[in-house]
């Protein structure tokens, strides 16, 4: 784990508990078990959605974007702002943004128990 994701802790300390995991020669960022930020490069991103992401692109905040081939894809996550590095209530606040969106991806996506309801409803299983 290289030193700035293992700094990520203290940044955001205000925020709770955060977990790091390895992940596609990068690093997630966890709270709760939900992934709210990314790490790739030793660049810090977090997640976005259609409600947040106007105040990162206010900011000038970049989407984190991979090449696939010839294709690049962006995805729902955009850079932090450099001062929640220095400034633990801007961490606190950026970081349950991010969070927020998180939930909220989460909250749209079905889970496993309302599939398996719809199957039921439908006779297939």
């Amino acid at each position: 784990m290289s030193e700035f994701v293992s700094y990520l802790h203290e940044v955001f300390e205000r925020l709770g508990a955060v977990q790091t995991r390895r992940m596609f020669g990068g690093h997630g960022v966890y709270r709760e078990g939900l992934m709210f930020g990314l790490v790739a490069d030793d660049v810090l991103y977090l997640k976005v959605d259609a409600e947040s992401l106007p105040r990162f692109a206010a900011r000038g905040c970049r989407p984190f974007e991979y090449g696939k081939g010839d294709k690049l894809t962006q995805m729902s996550y955009y850079s932090a702002p450099g001062e929640i590095f220095e400034d633990p209530d801007e961490a606190q606040v950026w970081g349950a943004l991010a969070f927020a969106a998180a939930v909220r991806s989460r909250a749209s996506k079905p889970g496993k128990r309302a599939v398996r309801t719809r199957k039921k409803a439908a006779g297939t299983q």
